[in-house]
């Protein structure tokens, strides 16, 4: 079986905090003098329930990772590290997803914040040749109006390449505010010609994705994976063209589902939708990118070709450039015919999980 590091590929779903090495959380809190939770020091043994209280205990991980991340330079290091560890397992596109609110009372303000995000993650590109950009994300925990000053802070930093905002999202617990009093600040970022990549369809079932497929018309769904509990909400998924953003293990994680086995991932594509495979939060749930393939291929008896076919799936709905896109997809067809990607730099990232 071919490596699976080498298979070129697009990473379009993950969390800046989210995205951090666990050595590094240690060592950050470490030098602060933060007492991290348990439950970051074995994030593979995680497993949650997708009640309240399991939402309670992710975020209750998360927020004490995002202590950690309070300056300057902690927050370029998380951006060069991601991008470093996506280049090890072969992704050649990232759209890191960030709120800037969270950062800004540390350097100034949200502007501050996500030039200083914008401006590491071009030099980041520029070191790994992993095409860094990002996507900025409202939180539903905060009013609407503050969802509009974040797209428009998006809009005014709209672009593709390494660097720019490529996106605008909704993030944070689904069962929270009201989807369609977000609808005005999905319109800014929509007439800016960013991506719209909301979450949904994870704690939700699919009526809460039909909500989001009408009042914010996105072009992508971080999750979605309960659409297919509806065979009419899964089709118009798929007739809209919108692509899933599947992170299966943390699926897991969160108690959606009680197994990997249990991911309904080929019902997804027997339905006709594009579906693409993520890490989400790499250090809440302990499963990176190449875990995600891994796991399909050994849960799932996923073959190469088809496993080939879900990288040519996130290469395709990323913002990249024409150019960028051209080179993955004919390091992808030499994967598939038995070749390799180009190698990415090596990363004391952890192996790949074994299922």
């Amino acid at each position: 079986m071919r490596n699976l590091a080498s298979l070129p590929k697009a990473h379009l779903h993950l969390h800046f905090t989210g995205s951090m090495r666990l050595e590094t959380l240690v060592e950050l809190a470490a030098s602060q003098a933060i007492r991290l939770p348990p439950g970051l020091a074995r994030p593979g043994a995680l497993q949650l329930s997708p009640d309240e209280r399991g939402w309670f205990r992710f975020q209750r991980l998360y927020e004490a990772a995002r202590h950690a991340v309070n300056s300057e330079a902690t927050m370029r290091r998380v951006v060069r590290e991601a991008a470093e560890d996506d280049a090890a397992e072969g992704s050649g596109r990232l759209e890191l997803q960030i709120d800037p609110t969270t950062y800004g009372p540390f350097v100034g303000g949200i502007t501050p914040a996500l030039e200083i995000v914008m401006d590491e993650a071009r030099q980041a590109s520029a070191r790994t040749g992993v095409e860094v950009a990002l996507v900025v994300a409202a939180s539903r925990l905060r009013h609407p109006l503050e969802a509009r000053t974040l797209a428009r802070l998006a809009a005014r930093h709209a672009g593709d390449g390494p660097g720019q905002v490529a996106g605008f999202g909704l993030s944070n617990d689904e069962r929270r505010g009201d989807t369609s009093e977000f609808g005005p600040a999905f319109a800014i970022a929509r007439a800016a010609g960013l991506a719209l990549v909301p979450h949904g369809g994870e704690l939700l079932g699919p009526g809460h994705v039909r909500q989001l497929v009408r009042a914010l018309k996105p072009d992508r769904l971080g999750h979605g994976v309960r659409a297919v509990e509806d065979p009419a909400v899964i089709r118009e998924v798929a007739k809209s063209g919108i692509t899933l953003e599947l992170c299966p293990l943390s699926n897991v994680a969160l108690g959606i589902y009680s197994e990997p086995a249990a991911v309904p991932i080929r019902a997804l594509l027997e339905s006709g939708s594009e579906v693409t495979l993520s890490a989400d939060d790499p250090l809440i749930f302990g499963s990176r990118l190449v875990d995600q393939y891994q796991m399909l291929r050994a849960v799932h008896g996923f073959s190469d070709p088809e496993l080939a076919e879900l990288a040519r799936a996130s290469v395709l709905a990323s913002r990249a450039s024409d150019a960028t896109k051209r080179r993955l997809a004919d390091g992808i067809a030499a994967w598939a015919a038995g070749g390799s990607g180009p190698p990415g730099p090596s990363s004391n990232i952890p192996e790949p999980q074994v299922f």
